[in-house]
């Protein structure tokens, strides 16, 4: 698949932002398993923690519900967030290689961030990539619960891209897209992430609960 330019990757975070009210990003990204019959003498290799034989289908996917970069073919029994670390987007997101926009100030403020993806709890934090606040660091508290929400809302398009593949190839259709997480389940993966990278992640939080961030209907779910 071509690799985005510049451009492209700020045509994408601007899409993003005037259709899912997230700023800055790159992308969704998510992991599927596709369903396989278990090649011989490959042992466990295969087995997922669904119990059946399957390969990664790992996604990165615009505002539109289009895919920008995939991996696939990874071991049905590897992690989403090991299979990004090894897969060729996570390497040049890592070593900056992607031609990333600069960081740009968050709407209508004078706060510059990093360009991020959002992700599932499968995935580890960075700079450059956002996951929920785990369910045990929440604890009642509402600005962190609107932006697990916000960063939900977002990363739910690699879900519907997976679902609309679904429908255009039906054989995929054996493991649907997950459903709706349990916030409160969600186990604490802060690993090596550095304090930068939980720093963008608060940064990102105190805009969507700020004036120039928040949105009219966010108040009435959460009040």
């Amino acid at each position: 698949m071509p690799q985005p330019k510049e451009k492209d990757w700020e045509k994408i975070a601007d899409d993003f932002w005037k259709m899912w009210n997230f700023p800055n990003c790159l992308g969704a990204l998510d992991g599927k398993h596709v369903e396989i019959f278990a090649p011989p003498n490959s042992g466990s290799q295969y087995f997922n923690y669904k119990k059946t034989f399957s390969i990664n289908l790992l996604a990165l996917v615009d505002a539109n519900y289009k895919f920008i970069a995939v991996d696939v073919g990874s071991y049905g029994k590897n992690s989403d967030g090991g299979i990004f670390a090894n897969s060729n987007l996570g390497k040049a997101l890592e070593q900056n290689k992607l031609h990333v926009p600069k960081d740009k100030n968050l709407p209508g403020t004078q706060c510059p961030v990093p360009y991020v993806i959002v992700a599932d709890e499968a995935f580890p934090l960075k700079t450059y990539l956002l996951r929920p606040y785990p369910g045990s660091v929440i604890n009642g508290d509402i600005q962190k619960q609107v932006f697990n929400y916000r960063l939900s809302r977002a990363r739910r398009i690699s879900e519907n891209a997976f679902g609309n593949l679904v429908q255009k190839f039906r054989i995929f259709f054996r493991n649907p897209p997950e459903c709706e997480p349990n916030w409160g389940r969600i186990h604490r993966q802060g690993g090596n992430a550095l304090t930068t990278a939980f720093n963008v992640r608060e940064t990102y939080k105190t805009f969507f609960n700020s004036e120039n961030g928040s949105l009219p209907w966010q108040r009435d779910k959460f009040m």
